[in-house]
């Protein structure tokens, strides 16, 4: 009959992780220490920079060490945006050099970018050559103010897993929470802090193991199936 069958371990869920404007990829790798060393082991995550240095001051000086990046520039109401398509591209890029990416992790200029990725993407506006985005982590979210674009990516809701951090006195929170309108089923995790990366309080870290636990159960699932087809005859 053969060998025992070898036991291997299911793959972690990869995730690209766009930081938010004018900071890096690791500044969002230093913030994401928030969380504790079990949780991050959970899951596989990757840290671009954006495509184009800082254009002007950027908040997080003093905090953290420049050089700093942001993802496309945006005139004062924040409707009309410049070098829009190019992120757009980049992204993609990251995706193919970096993939197989299963979801999606975004705080502030990033998480608007990644919450409205499934949708360009199902309407063919985004990331076509790449596999659909299965899930998000939505830190600070918001739709884009540009209204032509949020039509086209929410006009249908986002039925990926979602997890959604709304913090209490964010000056985004409204757009957070108007944001959950447009998903199925979003998981969402309530917090006390501002416009940040959060701990994880008892609850908030329960809430993520379990939306963890089930995105990695699709993860092995689909492993599976693919190790089914290539194995058919």
């Amino acid at each position: 009959m053969g060998s025992e069958a070898e036991i291997i371990e299911p793959r972690k869920p990869r995730f690209l992780c766009l930081h938010g404007f004018r900071t890096s990829g690791h500044i969002l790798k230093t913030q994401l220490k928030k969380w504790p060393e079990f949780v991050l082991d959970k899951l596989d995550l990757v840290f671009p920079d954006a495509p184009f240095p800082c254009a002007g001051k950027s908040e997080v000086e003093g905090i953290f060490d420049p050089p700093y990046y942001e993802w496309f520039q945006f005139n004062k109401e924040f409707t009309e945006y410049t070098n829009f398509d190019e992120c757009l591209e980049y992204i993609q890029e990251c995706m193919i050099k970096h993939g197989p990416i299963d979801g999606l992790l975004g705080f502030s200029q990033g998480s608007i970018l990644s919450a409205a990725m499934p949708g360009l993407q199902a309407k063919g506006l985004a990331l076509t050559k790449v596999p659909k985005i299965k899930f998000l982590i939505i830190i600070s979210g918001a739709k884009f103010k540009n209204e032509a674009l949020a039509e086209k990516a929410f006009s249908e809701a986002v039925s990926c897993p979602s997890l959604h951090f709304l913090g209490e006195t964010d000056f985004l929170k409204p757009h957070g929470t108007d944001l959950l309108e447009s998903f199925v089923d979003p998981v969402v995790i309530h917090h006390p802090r501002g416009h940040t990366i959060p701990r994880l309080d008892d609850k908030g870290l329960e809430t993520m193991l379990s939306f963890l636990e089930k995105i990695q159960k699709e993860v092995a699932n689909q492993e599976g199936e693919e190790k089914c087809l290539e194995e058919a005859p």
